[in-house]
């Protein structure tokens, strides 16, 4: 056998491998797809859910979500950034750093079951915020924050040497020409990697239900005091996310329409995941083409 015909015959293997997983998962997102787009509505997309009764929404637990989304990232961005700019340009390579860049693939392979033990050990049980939305947000940094720094770190060591070279021959300090120079040019991979890591947040449930709990007290959507306890941007109150719920709903849930519940909550849950994909793709390309046109 040649070595053309070789090539020719792996390429078409790999291309039907391709072909198949693309088929399936064309064929798994348009049955829930199917299933679910029905039954979603306005109505069902603001009310709250009816334990016992036909014609409950996701309106609270998608909210949950969104809040829950916004202080995990507040939490998570800066910590992961930090720990790659330093794993980058000040960690020297020795034993202490190879242990930490392990540790840190570890954690990124860690099931989230896991995470979510060590959320209810540690966050709700010894530093006693119970099952509160704080704990759920601590949760899920633990989960994602290997991804923000082997991004960051990535994006960084991806900026040509010279660049940093040129900004130190001018007299910057390293942390100005890291701030000016080669934080701008990496910021393209670096929102990538933080819109993707966001998405994880909306379809992670097993790490919640030990951390932010499975029930939502009744919210008062007209009262935006942090510090009330019917307020929905309280941190400290429990929160049911849509993952979460869409697990419950299948598990014990007694409304005579729990199967259409859980559909239309899936094919939300499936949408705002795609949304956040495609967003990040689409964000990071559009930044790269304007960052390198000014440059």
């Amino acid at each position: 056998m040649s070595a053309k015909t070789a090539d020719r015959i792996a390429l078409s293997v790999i291309i039907a491998v391709a072909g198949i997983i693309m088929l399936v998962l064309a064929a798994l997102l348009g049955y829930l797809l199917y299933r679910g787009l029905s039954h979603v509505s306005w109505h069902f997309l603001t009310s709250v859910p009816q334990p016992f009764r036909k014609g409950g929404g996701i309106g609270p637990q998608l909210f949950n979500s969104l809040f829950l989304l916004v202080l995990t990232m507040i939490i998570t961005i800066p910590l992961g950034i930090g720990a790659g700019i330093y794993m980058s340009e000040y960690a020297k390579p020795n034993r202490l750093t190879n242990f930490i860049r392990l540790v840190v693939e570890v954690l990124s392979s860690f099931p989230s079951i896991v995470v979510g033990l060590f959320g209810l050990l540690v966050f709700v049980n010894l530093f006693h915020l119970k099952y509160s939305l704080a704990a759920g947000a601590l949760a899920l940094t633990v989960f994602n924050l290997p991804l923000m720094v082997r991004v960051t770190e990535q994006a960084l060591r991806s900026v040509p040497q010279s660049q940093k070279e040129a900004g130190l021959a001018l007299g910057l300090s390293r942390w100005k020409t890291i701030r000016s120079i080669m934080l701008p040019m990496a910021f393209p991979a670096i929102m990538t990697g933080t819109i993707l890591a966001a998405g994880r947040v909306f379809g992670e449930a097993a790490a919640l239900l030990f951390t932010a709990g499975m029930t939502t007290p009744r919210l008062d959507f007209t009262d935006w005091n942090p510090f009330h306890s019917t307020s929905p941007l309280n941190p400290f109150r429990p929160a049911e996310t849509l993952a979460v719920h869409i697990w419950k709903i299948n598990a014990e849930g007694r409304a005579p329409d729990a199967p259409e519940i859980a559909a239309g909550a899936s094919a939300v849950l499936i949408i705002i995941v795609l949304l956040f994909n495609f967003g990040a793709r689409a964000l990071g390309r559009a930044i790269y083409r304007k960052f390198t046109a000014t440059k």
